[in-house]
């Protein structure tokens, strides 16, 4: 296993080719804006070298028997489910942000059993391309980004049936020694601090979609694929000299992606899907399931520092003790364990497949994502009501440290006498940073747009609620025998 400083020094090696705000990036590591997030990846490093987190940090390894990193671990029990919650719990407490390698382990874990399936159903090697890659991963200790989601396009239409045939990626040329694939996946989270990517389809295909019924792994550098790196509010504070109090969250933060693969080779044995359309919904499925079970776990971390930082605001403003904030800051908990709540629900309620590993399940993990879609915005809006609008008023950090304005800011920014304005700024700059910053690309609208939108766990709740069952138990109960068809 990596120690953190092994791992940020492995990134200095990549050459990825890499654009933000109309130029090359040369040193990725190092710049500022893209620092942040991999301070907080490198953190999921870091807690595996704590002997107090040994237990939720690491597991042993079904491929090699080896101690490894919980993120690259392929789950072997209803245990491993439920301590992958409770680590990414931990982790966002840790970061109050998003750390970025839950992706990858959703869909290792995706990825696993869905070649083992497709393998007994079409005599294919896939699972065996998979394994051997994996064992490499963990024996490695890499960092692996999961990219599924495509630009898409046309939503009315297929991917076989778009006007620009490169808005799902898909392969361009197939040869003996494997396949090229054009394309781009976008919000990509973790990327930039990763050392492979794990491609997946982006939604369940049809006959005449087999060219982009694709899965496979390469290097996050591979000749081939340019990055540009997306926009976030507030962003720019980081490159400002005076950002000690104004980014909000200084030492962790998160990055997203637009990854755009132009003819990128992939060799045959790290192919793992290629063609056969029948299986591409189960692993978008599956994968799907994992990454919304995650939610359950990551954003109640990063929500627990949320309320803390609420009910310290209303401690340095001196209404901590009013009847509404404590039951604001009450609410906000409530919110918070239900979510938590999911996320160990579906985690105990796991199921082992076909290849051995365990999936968690399907419409709890769906429910877990509908109510996180819901609740980390009004957190927020809770937030932002106790904080109070100086939380988006107060002056910048550059005239707190102009002697010609430091003392009026100083005297009139005071809340409660005891506490020092510059710790009350502070924390105002963390709640705005969490809610309308940075961090909020994180925690909420990856929340809402994360592991699929809305209505795609909707449409599996739909699916997977078993009305019929529901019906016949009415039925009994009511003593009816005939019910009409639609």
């Amino acid at each position: 296993m990596m120690t953190k400083d092994q791992y940020i020094e492995s990134l200095r090696k990549l050459h990825l080719n890499l654009y933000s705000f109309g130029k090359k990036v040369e040193n990725v590591v190092d710049n500022p804006i893209v620092r942040p997030s991999l301070n907080s990846f490198a953190a999921t490093y870091e807690l595996a070298e704590d002997p107090q987190y040994e237990d939720l940090m690491t597991a042993t390894s079904n491929l090699t028997g080896k101690k490894v990193n919980r993120f690259i671990h392929l789950h072997q029990s209803t245990d491993d489910l439920i301590k992958k919650v409770k680590m990414q719990r931990l982790l966002g407490q840790k970061t109050a942000a998003c750390f970025q390698r839950c992706v990858g382990m959703d869909a290792a874990n995706a990825v696993y059993s869905t070649t083992f399936e497709t393998d007994e159903a079409c005599g294919t090697k896939y699972h065996e391309n998979f394994v051997k890659f994996w064992t490499d991963v963990q024996n490695n200790d890499w960092g692996v980004d999961g990219a599924m989601t495509d630009v898409k396009g046309d939503r009315g239409l297929s991917p076989s049936k778009q006007a620009d045939p490169d808005l799902f990626l898909h392969v361009v040329e197939r040869t003996a020694d494997g396949v090229y694939v054009t394309g781009a996946k976008a919000h990509q989270t973790g990327y930039l601090n990763s050392h492979y990517v794990l491609v997946m389809p982006t939604i369940s295909m049809r006959e005449g979609d087999e060219d982009y019924a694709i899965s496979f792994a390469c290097p996050t550098d591979a000749e081939g694929i340019t990055l540009i790196l997306g926009r976030q509010s507030c962003d720019t504070r980081k490159t400002e000299e005076h950002n000690d109090i104004d980014v909000g969250n200084k030492v962790y933060g998160g990055h997203e992606v637009l990854v755009i693969f132009d003819r990128v080779f992939i060799p045959n044995d790290m192919i793992f899907l290629n063609g056969e359309t029948q299986f591409a919904g189960m692993m978008v499925e599956r994968f799907a399931g994992y990454h919304r079970q995650s939610y359950g776990g990551c954003k109640v971390g990063v929500g627990d520092v949320l309320i803390g930082a609420t009910a310290l605001a209303g401690e340095m403003a001196g209404s901590a003790k009013a009847s509404h904030v404590k039951d604001k800051l009450i609410e906000m908990t409530h919110l918070n364990e239900t979510l938590y709540c999911c996320g160990i629900a579906c985690s105990s309620q796991g199921t082992k497949t076909k290849s051995g590993n365990y999936l968690i399940d399907l419409l709890l993990a769906n429910v877990c994502k509908q109510n996180v879609t819901r609740f980390p915005y009004e957190i927020a809006r809770l937030a932002q009501d106790l904080a109070g609008g100086i939380m988006v008023t107060q002056p910048s950090e550059a005239d707190y440290r102009n002697p010609a304005t430091h003392d009026y800011i100083e005297k009139y920014l005071k809340g409660v006498a005891s506490v020092p304005t510059e710790d009350r700024m502070r924390l105002l700059r963390l709640i705005e940073n969490m809610t309308m910053g940075t961090a909020a690309v994180g925690y909420l609208p990856e929340s809402m747009h994360g592991a699929g939108s809305p209505q795609a766990q909707r449409i599996m709740i739909a699916r997977q609620s078993n009305m019929e069952m529901k019906k016949e138990l009415a039925k009994k109960i009511a003593r009816i025998k005939v019910i009409p068809h639609n």
